[in-house]
């Protein structure tokens, strides 16, 4: 269930629109455009950039001189990621989707369409969400150690522009030859000692997925109960490691059984931490995030996202 929505201060007039210029199949310069000329016929100042340092340093500043209405992430979920990871707490973010899932937009019911997209900047609406925090880093939507991680870190190691869902073809057959499934040690809420004040015993598992929200790609429904406003992050885990066993995964997921499982665990926790003897990467959000061993937490109330107003209607806008 979404949370209740507040409402941006009406003399916030100010849109800093930053694009990444590789995301998604093709470039989003004509709707960018589009989303600019909106935004001036309703009367905001909207500037367009796509060098990240600035567009924090000037995200910041009008956010605390209250000028701020809306930082536009023109992209997929890891160029979202990276604007809450360069700005301020409070700074309110929406986004133009324009990478290959584009599972925060969905989430939210933002559209691909700059009309979409203005609309809600007019209405100003703002939704508080939690966040994660893997080693230091934000992440709006999930964590993923194992396979899927390691087609992730093959996929960017030969990315050369934009990213197609055929991109990930060649890296998951290179994954499916080569990787190994080591194990993982999870250790659940790692600052809560066993008996004696001995550290827990860790849960050892060969995949693990821990979500803020119940988005992955492909549609696949491994969390679909997570909550990102509960403080909570929703852990799955699978403990046999060969691609046999990753089908039969796959299977049990799509069929919405796989919590039924005996080689399957699904919990909450507030924190985690996953260790392993080999060298294990990590994903956030689809992109990398680095090798284990990685530290988890949430973050309560840490995003500040411009959503749609249900009420607003078509004719509102005027194009």
């Amino acid at each position: 269930m979404l949370p209740n929505r507040s409402k941006l201060p009406p003399d916030a007039d100010r849109v800093l629109i930053s694009v990444n210029p590789i995301a998604g199949a093709r470039s989003a310069q004509s709707r960018v455009d589009r989303l600019a000329e909106l935004l001036s016929q309703q009367g905001f100042k909207a500037e367009v950039l796509n060098d990240l340092d600035e567009v924090a340093r000037r995200a910041d500043q009008w956010h605390v001189e209250g000028h701020l209405r809306a930082l536009v992430a023109v992209g997929g979920d890891g160029t979202a990621a990276e604007l809450v990871n360069r700005t301020q707490l409070g700074v309110p973010l929406t986004l133009l989707p324009s990478g290959n899932e584009n599972l925060l937009a969905r989430y939210l019911g933002l559209g691909r369409e700059p009309e979409s997209v203005c609309r809600a900047i007019c209405d100003g609406r703002l939704m508080r969400l939690d966040a994660g925090e893997a080693n230091g880093r934000v992440f709006l939507l999930m964590i993923g150690c194992g396979f899927d991680a390691d087609v992730v870190r093959r996929l960017h190691q030969r990315r050369r522009g934009h990213i197609r869902s055929r991109s990930y073809v060649k890296p998951i057959l290179q994954s499916i030859r080569s990787y190994q499934y080591p194990e993982l040690q999870v250790y659940f809420d790692p600052e809560r000692a066993g008996s004696a004040g001995k550290p827990s015993t860790p849960a050892i598992v060969r995949w693990l997925f821990a979500f803020n929200l119940p988005c992955y790609g492909a549609a696949l429904r491994l969390a679909s109960r997570a909550d990102a406003t509960d403080g909570l992050l929703d852990v799955c885990t699978f403990r046999r490691g060969s691609l046999w066993h990753g089908l039969r995964y796959a299977a049990a997921v799509l069929s919405g059984r796989h919590e039924r499982l005996a080689d399957c665990t699904a919990c909450r926790v507030r924190r985690l931490k996953i260790t392993s003897e080999a060298e294990v990467p990590y994903q956030l959000d689809g992109d990398p995030g680095g090798v284990l061993p990685v530290e988890v937490e949430t973050l309560p109330g840490r995003l500040t996202l411009v959503v749609p107003a249900a009420e607003t209607k078509e004719e509102d806008l005027k194009s």
